[in-house]
């Protein structure tokens, strides 16, 4: 039986670049790691969001076209 000798995995430095400069995750205190956690959250809330008023406006166009042809008039509401 041949064994083959492995490398050990080299362990791969995980950044975040802030204003340009970057930052080891693994050297963050706890508290910059837990200010990176919310950002993320307020983030992703924000993307939730815009895409929620995405669909409401999109809603509201055709809402106002129905309303348009059910009065026989031109655009009442437009915004």
């Amino acid at each position: 039986m041949t064994k083959t000798k492995t490398k050990p995995t080299e362990t791969k430095m995980t950044t975040i670049t802030i204003d340009n400069k970057e930052y080891d995750l693994n050297a963050l205190s706890e508290e910059a790691k837990a200010q990176l956690v919310s950002i993320q959250f307020v983030d992703q809330e924000l993307q939730r969001v815009n895409a929620q008023a995405a669909v409401l406006q999109t809603a509201r166009v055709a809402y106002a076209k129905a309303l348009n042809e059910a009065l026989g008039a031109d655009l009442v509401f437009n915004s």
